[in-house]
């Protein structure tokens, strides 16, 4: 019964809003309320602009974008308006990675240094990169792998010049922790395996990703190069303060894995559809990706309050896989990446056993205050860590 009314609500989709969206718990909820939820949680948290997927049966079932892509010009969103996706691009730099993974090109547990023909520390780098000879004399950096990048257990930092953070106080590179013993989400560690990974390809990562996932999924708005082009410049969705207002476009020229792609809801929700169909990499590759590499147990993923332990998440199991943070429910797992930035803030989670999951980008710094209610209203998410991530609800704070 349940396979014939899910069959029967995808029929209905995009000609009907009383079709019924299937939530992990196996409720429901149709179009027309959830659209009228989500109004009013825009309205009340004054989220400028957001646009969310559903996937139920593993593809899209409810897509719509609401508010404007500029509170000034008050131009409407749409679910082809192009965001920049902040951290979304460790999710898709992983999947890269794997692939390479299964073709023998690189092994997860292989020390990097092993590919490179001179030390570390040695190489000169060029515009944006920082080069590593902050490490030189730190023998640790010959241990580190892609496992450990991708799991965020390098032990580096998430970036050397975040000097307020509590974590780094001199703006240099080092080792928080030694590699390998502990979770500490780091953008330094995702940059190093790119690094790597274009010295063994060959290639930058704009070619590997147009040719390995753009390209063939058809994400036609989807770059690691997040620049303004004139040409699309109608399509962009600008970032909104707290207050909101209008952010000025800040572009990122130089493909970077832990964060500088922009791309579009219809897009990234490709790529969702294709994860969950579990057409981008073999069954065993994405099995390990879902895999916990390391459990988690600090009080927050970032702040002061990441150095404090806790036993908050034990009945989720909080962790970390490959490229993906990892939960349990009583519905199976959940595997989640979130991307945040000045004026953009976005949530994605997919539950592989329920083949159910949910895509949130938004233009606004008041979004966050929204998720944990979006979630639980939209796929009965009442399990992803909103303390853990900040998302602290609006009217909580």
């Amino acid at each position: 019964m349940r396979i014939l009314a899910l069959l029967f609500g995808l029929i209905l989709v995009g000609c009907s809003d009383t079709a019924i969206i299937e939530r992990i718990d196996g409720s429901g909820i149709e179009q027309e309320e959830l659209t009228g939820n989500i109004k009013a949680l825009i309205d009340s948290a004054g989220v400028q602009g957001l646009a969310i997927s559903i996937f139920n049966a593993n593809e899209v079932v409810y897509q719509k974008a609401f508010g404007f892509k500029n509170g000034i010009l008050k131009d409407t969103l749409s679910i082809n308006s192009i965001f920049y996706g902040a951290s979304l691009s460790k999710a898709v730099f992983a999947i890269l990675v794997l692939q390479l993974v299964e073709e023998g090109k690189i092994n997860l547990d292989t020390p990097l240094q092993n590919y490179m023909y001179k030390p570390l520390p040695e190489y000169e780098f060029n515009r944006n990169w920082k080069g590593y000879s902050d490490l030189k004399g730190d023998v640790r950096y010959e241990k580190l792998t892609a496992r450990m990048c991708l799991s965020h257990t390098t032990g580096l930092p998430n970036w050397r010049f975040l000097t307020k953070s509590g974590f780094n106080i001199d703006g240099k590179l080092h080792f928080l922790y030694d590699p390998g013993t502990q979770y500490s989400y780091s953008g330094e560690g995702l940059s190093l395996l790119q690094f790597v990974v274009e010295k063994i390809t060959g290639k930058g990562l704009e070619e590997i990703a147009q040719e390995r996932l753009f390209q063939p999924l058809g994400m036609d708005r989807t770059s690691f190069i997040y620049v303004l082009k004139e040409e699309l410049e109608d399509i962009y969705a600008y970032g909104h303060d707290e207050n909101q207002k209008v952010i000025a476009f800040d572009e990122a020229d130089e493909a970077g894995a832990a964060g500088s792609i922009g791309t579009t809801l219809s897009n990234y929700s490709k790529l969702m559809e294709a994860l969950l169909k579990k057409k981008l990499l073999n069954k065993a590759t994405f099995d390990e990706m879902v895999t916990q590499q390391i459990s988690i147990t600090s009080k927050q993923q970032f702040g002061p309050n990441a150095l404090v332990e806790t036993n908050e998440n034990t009945d989720i199991n909080l962790g970390y896989g490959l490229g993906w943070g990892l939960l349990e429910t009583p519905y199976g797992y959940g595997a989640f990446k979130e991307g945040h930035a000045e004026g953009f803030q976005h949530y994605s989670i997919i539950f592989p056993e329920k083949e159910i999951g949910v895509l949130i980008l938004s233009n606004s710094d008041n979004a966050e205050g929204i998720f944990k209610e979006l979630l639980e209203i939209s796929i009965g998410d009442t399990y992803t860590p909103w303390k853990w991530e900040n998302y602290i609800p609006f009217d909580q704070k």
